[in-house]
């Protein structure tokens, strides 16, 4: 098969869980076979930089200008229309130019979509190859995290314009997400939960659980290059996302100082790029250092004594959840970090939903070597078993043959395609 992949970022570096998540699949396909081309927002700078990786898995890399949004187009949308702010994020008029070129002159088996912002290009899809598959990879039920973000906030005066943007948001979500569910072939959703989300929005529609992987072996390596001490309490992702923030706030406002009066040499490390302004507060506050950008966050998973997940909202499953586990960490979660993975309390990590609960269960990890030990090699082995990409390509796979054998058998074939161009290499 040639599969076109819509991304909105190039898939390497893979730093983030959407890179992540499109990185594992990509390479996953190419390995099973299939040719794999991309079309994406990068600069000529950065497709430069990666013209190498990404050779090892893209027959064809073909890019856009990121587009310019500023808050005033963001406010615009808000105030005097009705779509969602996901729909016009990564909207631009020469991508959708460049992808109606693409489709003019080379037949796909299969289109992609990774992620909600990126199906705003599903119209371009049905009128150039109307006939063509077409699949959305949702990163999240977009619809109800909002959802969850609006109930978690609507009751905090503070949080209040943020809350009241949620449920905008998720109300304009809920009428998108339905419309494009009803445009694609096929949903892929990353957890049950969120399948469940999408099958209460759409009864009856075609979605599969294709679960966030990892390579497993390349947070199992052991790296000692960093010391953060005998208490270091890690928390990674991107901390301009609202649910990180959140996270860190809580945990730093209501957790750590429970800790550090059982415990007063633990430390915070909140390791992720582009920290939100609503983070300052903390940069003077003992124990906590924020890092901001880090060229790998593998080194601070394997200095952490103790991996903290105290995630209060959201959806989809939390890859670095699935990191901390592969670098055998103890990890202490919420149930809403650890939503949609297949975990157990005491088992595989341990769940706390309240600040003291949540204290406690980090100070007896930070006292009790050997049960941190032993936690992590539990979460080590389970992770191996169930979310490494080996594992979870298939998945996707068996979608894509299925739903290219129902093509077939309905005569759905673009009898008239346009003719397949050979593989031009990334320009």
């Amino acid at each position: 098969m040639r599969v076109l992949y819509l991304t909105a970022e190039l898939p390497e570096p893979a730093h983030a869980g959407g890179t992540l998540r499109t990185n594992g699949l990509l390479r996953a396909v190419h390995a099973a076979g299939h040719e794999v081309q991309v079309l994406s927002f990068a600069t000529p700078e950065q497709l430069s930089a990666q013209r190498s990786a990404l050779a090892e898995f893209c027959a064809r890399v073909e890019i856009v200008p990121p587009p310019l949004r500023s808050r005033a187009d963001r406010l615009r949308d808000l105030l005097f229309s009705d779509r969602a702010d996901m729909q016009r994020r990564f909207y631009s008029p020469h991508y959708a130019q460049a992808l109606a070129h693409m489709l003019e002159h080379t037949f796909y088996d299969l289109v992609q979509m990774e992620s909600l912002e990126m199906t705003i290009y599903a119209p371009v899809v049905r009128r150039v190859q109307p006939n063509t598959p077409l699949i959305y990879d949702s990163f999240n039920a977009e619809f109800d995290l909002q959802r969850s973000i609006w109930l978690a906030e609507k009751r905090q005066l503070s949080h209040l314009p943020g809350a009241l943007y949620s449920f905008i948001q998720w109300r304009r979500l809920t009428r998108y997400e339905r419309q494009v569910i009803h445009t694609v072939t096929h949903t892929i959703a990353v957890s049950q939960a969120d399948a469940a989300a999408f099958q209460r929005l759409v009864p009856g529609c075609e979605v599969t659980v294709v679960p966030n992987g990892i390579d497993t072996g390349r947070y199992a390596r052991e790296d000692t290059t960093l010391d953060l001490g005998p208490a270091a309490l890690v928390f990674t992702g991107s901390m301009d996302y609202r649910p990180n923030v959140d996270a860190v706030l809580w945990f730093a406002e209501h957790v750590f100082e429970r800790v550090r009066e059982r415990v007063p040499e633990a430390k915070f490390f909140v390791v992720g790029n582009r920290p939100h302004h609503r983070l300052n507060a903390l940069r003077d506050r003992a124990g906590v250092q924020i890092t901001g950008w880090v060229p790998d966050v593998n080194p601070f998973l394997h200095a952490a004594t103790v991996y903290v997940a105290p995630l209060r909202m959201g959806s989809g499953t939390r890859l670095k959840l699935l990191q901390a586990m592969a670098a055998r960490r103890a990890i202490v979660s919420t149930r809403a970090g650890a939503q949609g993975l297949d975990v157990q309390d005491k088992v595989h990590l341990r769940l706390a939903d309240t600040a003291e609960a949540f204290a406690a269960a980090i100070v007896e990890l930070l006292e009790n070597p050997a049960e941190r030990a032993a936690l992590g090699e539990r979460a080590a082995a389970h992770v191996a078993r169930c979310y490494d990409w080996s594992v979870i390509a298939p998945r996707l796979l068996a979608v894509y043959e299925s739903i290219w054998q129902s093509a077939r058998l309905s005569g759905k074939e673009q009898s008239h395609a346009p003719q397949p161009t050979p593989a031009s290499g990334q320009r």
